[in-house]
């Protein structure tokens, strides 16, 4: 399915106008979402191909972009209301881009149209290697977290 086509569909839950979010950084942090959402939120492993997630210099989060040869694995987050999309679009800055894209989940391989951030810029030559989850969580995750309090008050 092509972007222009996925554009047209709505990555929303038809209860309550509740949306979907593929999480493929520091948003797959459990303490990172709570400080941000005020809550638990509901997630499923999944499976986005056609990006690639990147390290960025200088920064401890990643970006991710179009790659046609690979892909990236997080979770969707369901059940995000539309004010809770307002608080990941502040997070996520106007160096990322909402878009819609097809991701397919790792228990089912159902595929779903949910919304990711892409980074803007895929030429940035900031942008390199990979990007580790595990990594991130051992040497970053503590002080990440305290950055995000003060963000949100």
């Amino acid at each position: 399915m092509d972007s222009a086509s996925l554009a047209t569909l709505a990555p929303a839950l038809p209860q309550q106008n509740l949306h979907r979010v593929f999480v493929y950084g520091t948003l797959m942090a459990d303490e990172v979402l709570r400080i941000l959402l005020k809550r638990d939120s509901q997630s499923s492993a999944a499976v986005l191909n056609g990006y690639q997630r990147l390290s960025i210099k200088g920064r401890v989060y990643p970006a991710i972009i179009p790659v046609n040869s690979k892909k990236v694995s997080g979770k969707i987050l369901s059940g995000i209301t539309a004010s809770e999309m307002d608080i990941l679009d502040a997070y996520e800055d106007v160096e990322y881009k909402r878009s819609t894209v097809e991701v397919s989940l790792m228990d089912s391989f159902e595929k779903l149209v949910v919304y990711a951030y892409v980074w803007c810029n895929e030429k940035d030559p900031d942008l390199y290697g990979h990007w580790d989850f595990e990594e991130w969580k051992r040497e970053h995750l503590d002080a990440y977290v305290e950055m995000v309090n003060d963000f949100i008050e």
